[in-house]
């Protein structure tokens, strides 16, 4: 296993950061990317011969296929790829901000995908591989405040659902990691607010945005043990489609179940009856 070759974007803080330095703790390699590598130099440096500090804004093409090119160029493939950078963005729906919005979706969605795709034919090559996508309980679950955070990481959702089938013959893996709150950097300067506030939403996203905010720093999820979890994802031989991490992610997809059964249970009838009858 300590052969394996990782590439961890969006390392410079959170997930990324504590992954990154436990891959290479275990005797793994890493490409360690950051749009800023000064943000990872640390870490590079403590393993000169493991690791590699890449410049990556997933965003832009070029430093895509520049980050693959060197991590190739440097440890001969690619085995695990783990799409971790993201933003988040706070603000009632209609209050949201489309530049912010698209934003946020060409580096959650857009990057995260375009990332994958670039790896992909090196992956199919070698007939084995893994995809580990940080999504979040926002992508199984949506809440006030957050709802375009939420159609974000539903994308990543259903993106890696679909990739899984698709490439599950081929030898490649994919896992989508869903965590609740962590003390990670994500309710703090990685996520901007809506410049727009309409006092009418004051008491649904106004009142979740500040309990967000304000638990930022003092949530129970802790990085590094996500970290771990991670990695023991990557290191099953039958490794989880979906990955949740925190107990607040286990109770919210729980209930988003509970929901979703009382709504198909109590309107069958009327789902069934959409169909032509029998025979039709």
């Amino acid at each position: 296993m300590s052969k394996k070759v990782w590439l961890i974007t969006g390392c410079s803080t959170g997930f990324g950061r504590e992954l990154a330095k436990l891959v290479l703790d275990l005797g793994y390699k890493a490409g360690v990317a950051s749009r800023n590598t000064d943000d990872v130099k640390d870490i590079v440096e403590a393993y000169p011969e493991t690791a590699v500090a890449l410049k990556l804004d997933v965003t832009k093409s070029d430093e895509i296929k520049a980050a693959i090119e060197t991590v190739q160029e440097r440890f001969g493939t690619i085995d695990v790829l783990v799409n971790n950078a993201g933003i988040g963005y706070f603000g009632a729906i209609e209050e949201s901000e489309e530049d912010e919005v698209r934003r946020m979706f060409e580096i959650n969605f857009f990057g995260l995908a375009n990332m994958t795709k670039a790896v992909l034919p090196l992956m199919r090559a070698q007939r084995s591989g893994h995809v580990v996508n940080i999504a979040s309980i926002g992508g199984l679950v949506a809440f006030p405040a957050v709802g375009f955070y939420n159609a974000t990481k539903f994308a990543v959702d259903g993106y890696s659902e679909a990739l899984a089938k698709e490439t599950k013959h081929l030898g490649i893996k994919v896992t989508v990691i869903a965590p609740s709150g962590f003390r990670t950097d994500w309710a703090g300067r990685s996520a901007n607010n809506s410049k727009i506030v309409i006092d009418d939403y004051k008491e649904t996203a106004g009142t979740n945005k500040n309990n967000i905010r304000g638990y930022s720093g003092k949530q129970p999820g802790d990085p590094e043990r996500a970290a771990k979890a991670i990695v023991a994802a990557v290191e099953a031989e039958n490794p989880p489609l979906r990955l949740l991490l925190g107990k607040a992610a286990l109770k919210g997809a729980r209930n988003k179940l509970q929901e979703l059964q009382r709504d198909f249970d109590a309107w069958e009838d009327t789902t069934t009856g959409a169909d032509f009858p029998e025979g039709e």
